[in-house]
């Protein structure tokens, strides 16, 4: 009776043990699967990491100041853009009228004096590495710097985005050259091939102005006082002098006084009518003075 007892404690021991190398054996292979699945996932997190750019850093910058000479000033702008591989997209210079005044020196001119103020706008393309040695180089040329300020736009997820989307429209054009994807409409397919242009170009664009920086420029001057000589422009300054106007007077007196003679000349028939309407008035006043009585109130 014994014996048949620790036979059964044996077969009951070599059964659990049993049991428990299978059981560990089945927790060993989800674990190996598991360490697949993970390295499976870390090689795509790899090449998903491979997508990832450069820093796409956009710089731009302003600057006010004060100059002695605008148009001076321009031209070494000009020649220090050249010298450092850039480019002037834009130029600008206005001079405004600020007020003028003239002054009376003869009888026909007149001495104006303007006082002008003068800008200029300038545009200009610098290589991103030598923005700031430029803005200094700048700076130095005007007699105070009035606004200044650089901006930095990181436009790197911006560049990504666009590059994920491109390489996601390659694939599907891929896969549809191949015939595992079918497009009924073919101007989708034009479509999504005109995206993945502007794509390219959007990231292009990123990639110019990631190398070459934009500065916008504005410098001014003090006014300037400009004095000329000009006609006068009022017409009651050329009025003939006092002693030429009383001899016109009195000739254009002559004149009436002649043209009225004229007039009463062209008016004889009738003067020599009412004279003779009074002579016979009067002749018939002596002969008949009793008429005349009785007619009288």
């Amino acid at each position: 009776m014994k014996t048949k007892f620790f036979t059964a404690l044996a077969a009951g021991v070599l059964l659990l043990g049993a049991c428990k190398g299978g059981r560990s054996g089945n927790y060993e292979a989800i674990n190996n699967s598991s360490s697949a699945d993970s390295a499976k996932s870390d090689k795509e997190t790899m090449a998903d990491t491979s997508l990832f750019v450069q820093p796409k850093l956009v710089k731009s910058a302003d600057m006010r100041f004060k100059v002695k000479n605008v148009q001076q000033t321009a031209e070494k702008i000009t020649a220090l853009t050249v010298k450092n591989n850039g480019m002037v997209m834009h130029h600008q210079m206005e001079s405004s009228a600020q007020g003028s005044q003239d002054y009376r020196i003869s009888g026909d001119s007149v001495r104006r004096v303007s006082a002008f103020n003068t800008n200029e706008d300038m545009t200009i393309k610098v290589p991103s590495d030598k923005l700031e040695d430029f803005m200094y180089q700048v700076a130095h040329m005007g007699t105070h710097v009035t606004l200044s300020k650089m901006d930095i736009e990181d436009k790197s997820l911006d560049y990504l985005s666009a590059k994920l989307k491109l390489n996601s429209r390659k694939e599907l054009v891929d896969q549809q050259k191949k015939g595992k994807v079918t497009i009924k409409n073919p101007l989708n397919v034009l479509l999504l091939k005109d995206d993945m242009v502007d794509g390219q170009i959007d990231n292009l664009k990123i990639d110019a102005a990631v190398k070459f920086s934009v500065i916008t420029l504005n410098f001014y001057e003090s006014n300037t006082i400009i004095q000329e000589n000009i006609a006068n422009d009022d017409p009651s300054a050329y009025q003939l002098s006092f002693g030429k106007r009383f001899f016109n007077s009195v000739a254009y007196g002559w004149f009436l006084f002649t043209e009225l003679i004229l007039a009463l000349t062209n008016l004889w028939v009738f003067v020599l009518a009412a004279i003779g309407v009074w002579m016979l008035f009067r002749y018939y006043k002596r002969k008949h003075p009793a008429f005349l009585g009785a007619i009288k109130p």
